[in-house]
């Protein structure tokens, strides 16, 4: 249940088009769906704006394509996060809408897609190989309802390709910026925008690379402000914390649509999500 079906049921026990008991049992439903293997927080879209997502590495193709089955007889959309081809093909089998993003690795489930809030969520990528962790956080913040605009290959190697998309980056609401190696690109970026920055390590270099911590401790030790660091490879991470601020910005806005959304009654909600472990 999410905050916007709440509401109507609220609505329809104040017009008396249900009874009393009726809208007790719904609200008394358990908020776990227990699959033996997994527990389902069916209580999440009601809390977050958005349902759980389910993170896919470690776990069967059949665990999970049960739970993204459960999830997707109650739910309006859902997101998979790192997922083989393998996993994809089951949850197909029970999901026909199922999209499977290949280079994000996640699959997305809508049966009505959000529509999107005001603002852009800029996703910059150092390199072509960082394009799989740029992705997973574009995926993301698109199936939570924003406006993403792709900004790909433009690591300070070669400055002119970033200083060519400024205009668009400056632009943006908020900026995820990918980068491995020595993770230089969102010092850089938060140097030249007045907009929050999300800076994600990848684990793209050579040997000293140290699999994303040179890149991280890059990061961390930046002198550039309005600078946030995620943990290495974390697309995912990236693309909710952009949801959440870009929410906030639509919200202070006073536009916001569905998921950071005005709801019928006109009170704000927040679109958000946790994964699952």
């Amino acid at each position: 249940m999410t905050s916007t079906e709440a509401i109507a049921l609220l609505e329809k026990l104040q017009a008396g088009l249900i009874s009393r008991d009726a809208a007790l049992r719904a609200f008394q439903a358990a908020p776990v769906a227990d699959l033996g293997f997994a527990k389902i927080d069916t209580h999440r879209a009601l809390r977050k704006g958005f349902p759980e997502v389910v993170y896919g590495e470690g776990k069967t193709p059949e665990q999970v394509a049960k739970i993204a089955h459960r999830l997707g007889q109650h739910e309006q959309r859902l997101l998979v996060t790192r997922i083989r081809a393998e996993h994809f093909k089951a949850i197909r089998r029970k999901l026909k809408r199922a999209v499977h993003h290949e280079m994000a690795r996640c699959v997305t489930f809508e049966k009505t897609p959000l529509p999107k809030r005001p603002g852009t969520v800029a996703i910059l990528a150092a390199g072509t190989s960082d394009l799989p962790v740029a992705e997973e956080a574009a995926v993301t913040a698109d199936i939570m309802g924003n406006r993403v605009e792709r900004i790909y290959d433009v690591g300070v190697a070669g400055l002119h390709r970033l200083l060519a998309r400024l205009e668009s980056i400056q632009q943006a609401n908020v900026i995820v910026a990918v980068a491995g190696m020595e993770g230089a690109l969102p010092g850089v970026v938060a140097g030249l925008v007045s907009r929050p920055v999300i800076a994600v390590p990848t684990s793209v270099g050579y040997g000293t690379n140290l699999g994303g911590l040179t890149a991280l401790f890059g990061m961390l030790s930046s002198c550039s402000s309005g600078l946030t660091v995620v943990n290495i490879d974390n697309g995912f991470g990236a693309g909710y914390d952009a949801d959440q601020i870009n929410a906030l910005a639509a919200e202070q806005s006073g536009k916001s649509p569905v998921g950071t959304s005005k709801a019928k009654d006109g009170k704000a909600q927040r679109n958000g999500s946790t994964r699952r472990f």
